[in-house]
């Protein structure tokens, strides 16, 4: 069985971060966040899995490889122009067998427990089934109503509070039967959401979906990539994390340098030979990239910093995003909600929130 990964939107809402990478290698506890999705998928035994790449595609492949550093074969179908949910897998046609297929959503971190949907879809003897997960505003996502059966009975894509009469929504992960593509256009525009499933249901094809109660969200803004991290962190959803675990769910990758007098309270983490010097301080919630340096006195909390970037004295970072290779010179404070682009620079002293 195979597993495709649409993975080709530009990730605007997650910008500054996807300014220069694809929204499915933004780090996210110090792994590219597709690789959270294929140790998912490779758990459940699902090790052939297809990439749908677009935009900065070759930084996808050039991360990724052929997959056999993480126990998989990847394989790449590009779209040169957006084709949309379902045209993208359709592109990449070329891959798929006659088994049923995977599809995964690539702004998903999720703990799904796989064979109980596949073993769902099986007994169902579905063409279709989708993962649903039920959340407390259906109105930014795409609302699906079912029978007592699991029988998936109108879509509902974002829909306004008059039309909800329920609350589980779309969670991005289908199991597809490779047939239905054959009535999807080729090289054109066309969503799952809003042409293929709802053709599919009026042409009376067995559509059903599995409501899910395992960990659930979508990293698409800043907010929520935060709130990802303090989930991974508080043990709230089970990744694969780097490091030895010491003290009270914290995290130290190998080759990092903690000094005596350096304060951590978890849950944090700490990359690969990153240096935390005298008397900095870092609190829950916190992940330092791979070779970050955080100098003498400095207080981070909340905070995710990504690799290369140097922290100085005495600096005070909270509840921020920190791009790769920034320099935040001593004294700087930079508070609730600042997102910096990789390379940045914050001068001395200076104060940002």
């Amino acid at each position: 069985m195979k597993a495709i990964i649409i993975a080709g939107g530009l990730g605007t809402r997650l910008r500054p971060l996807t300014y220069n990478r694809p929204k499915p290698i933004v780090p996210v506890v110090n792994k590219p966040f597709v690789v959270h999705q294929i140790e998912l998928l490779k758990k459940y035994g699902i090790t052939e899995i297809i990439l749908n790449l677009h935009y900065l595609s070759d930084n996808m492949a050039l991360a990724l490889g052929d997959g056999s550093a993480f126990g998989v074969k990847l394989y790449y179908s590009i779209e040169k122009d957006p084709l949309g949910t379902a045209g993208a897998v359709k592109n990449a046609e070329e891959y798929f067998d006659r088994e049923d297929l995977i599809v995964f959503n690539g702004d998903i971190l999720a703990d799904f427990r796989i064979s109980d949907i596949l073993a769902f879809h099986r007994e169902k003897k579905a063409r279709v089934t989708l993962t649903l997960t039920t959340v407390e505003d259906p109105t930014q996502f795409g609302l699906v109503l079912t029978d007592q059966e699991g029988k998936v009975t109108k879509f509902l894509e974002k829909p306004g509070w008059q039309q909800v009469t329920a609350k589980t929504v779309n969670a991005g992960l289908y199991i597809v039967n490779p047939s239905v593509f054959k009535s999807v256009p080729k090289g054109r525009p066309y969503s799952f959401e809003r042409d293929l499933f709802p053709k599919l249901l009026e042409a009376g094809e067995k559509i059903y979906a599995a409501v899910s109660a395992d960990y659930w969200i979508d990293i698409g803004n800043p907010q929520k990539y935060m709130q990802a991290h303090r989930d991974i962190l508080n043990g709230d959803v089970h990744v694969l994390l780097d490091g030895e675990r010491v003290g009270h769910n914290i995290w130290i990758a190998h080759g990092s340098v903690i000094e005596p007098s350096a304060k951590l309270h978890g849950p944090l983490m700490i990359g690969r030979g990153a240096s935390v010097f005298a008397g900095a301080r870092i609190n829950q919630f916190s992940v330092i990239g791979e070779n970050v340096r955080i100098s003498e006195g400095a207080h981070v909390e909340d905070t995710v910093i990504l690799r290369n970037s140097m922290i100085g004295r005495d600096v005070k970072l909270k509840d921020c995003i920190i791009g790769e290779n920034c320099i935040i010179e001593d004294f700087a404070d930079i508070g609730p909600g600042v997102v910096l682009a990789d390379y940045s620079i914050v001068k001395k002293g200076s104060k940002l929130a």
